[in-house]
């Protein structure tokens, strides 16, 4: 997806004083509005929110919310480690979304995947878009999510899982997950609990500036992910996959958990490479100068 003229920056997983964040929300979209932000879902825990805090700003509000259970072990129990799913549900603005403004949820327990799914599938139905959060942070594996169906992204950055303890950085699990055929889509974010932790990881989406359009794209897939790099084009052609992006220090691309080759300079700004027939999705990573990071969506090949 192009960068460039139509092109909206944009949060998705952020938290405020509505519920564990230390900021309240109107601190919040004015600190992401400051930093060049087009649209912000503000995604307090078990605690939706439809509302603009700051009207006379700029930025868009995505309306949404954090949902989670837990599994196994829990919090309190000792016979096991603590597993637990997170999901962010994010919806449209008007009518056609199903949950209210400061609706209140109490968090799930369930036995595994298959028990969370019914929530998934009601958020769902209340046309709202879903998103798995924080794979690592949760000790969630893919087969501890792997059959879950409905989520159109899952998290591949998440600002405060990566500053706190090092996890959930770079896309982990997301090609097991695509090369089972699941088409789902990455995002970076913030999950932002304090200022410390916002504006690292936004996507960036070409749509208008409506919360419909910006949706819309988003279920499409015509976004990127990134904490710092410019992706300017990514497309195939001819059996051969190309990237423009703003200077960078490596490009991989990859499918599956092949190795593929790292391309590397001081200033790689274009690069391609021959696909192999196998191929059935290809994404790409790119990493700038300072070490951060941007993520393609795949292009699916068959």
């Amino acid at each position: 997806m192009p960068e460039g003229k139509g092109c909206s920056k944009g949060g998705l997983h952020c938290h405020t004083t509505r519920s564990d964040g230390i900021a309240a929300p109107e601190e919040i979209i004015d600190l992401y509005a400051e930093s060049g932000y087009d649209f912000l879902a503000l995604t307090d825990i078990r605690f939706y929110n439809r509302k603009n805090y700051v009207p006379e700003g700029r930025i868009t509000i995505i309306p949404g919310m954090e949902f989670d259970a837990t599994f196994e072990g829990g919090w309190e129990k000792e016979d096991y480690g603590f597993r637990s799913f997170h999901t962010v549900s994010i919806g449209p603005d008007d009518g056609s979304n199903g949950i209210l403004q400061d609706q209140r949820f109490a968090s799930g327990e369930v036995t595994g995947q298959e028990g969370y799914q019914p929530y998934l599938d009601w958020f769902h139905e209340n046309n709202n878009l879903t998103i798995y959060c924080h794979p690592q942070w949760s000790g969630t594996p893919v087969r501890y999510f792997e059959k879950m169906n409905g989520n159109f992204a899952i998290e591949v950055w998440n600002s405060a899982s990566a500053r706190e303890y090092g996890m959930d950085t770079n896309a982990a699990y997301w090609d097991e997950l695509l090369e089972q055929g699941h088409r789902i889509f990455g995002v970076a974010v913030d999950d932002a609990h304090s200022q410390e932790d916002c504006c690292k990881g936004w996507v960036m989406v070409r749509s208008g500036s409506t919360v419909t359009e910006i949706l819309a794209a988003l279920k499409e897939g015509r976004f990127y992910s990134s904490c710092g790099p410019v992706i300017k084009d990514f497309y195939v052609e001819e059996g051969t996959a190309c990237l423009d992006c703003s200077p960078c220090s490596s490009i991989q691309f990859l499918s599956g958990c092949q190795p593929t080759k790292v391309f590397r300079g001081e200033r790689l700004t274009h690069v391609e490479l021959e696909l192999p027939w196998k191929y059935h999705y290809i994404r790409a990573s790119v990493v700038d100068g300072q070490g951060r990071r941007a993520w393609t969506n795949p292009i699916f090949l068959n």
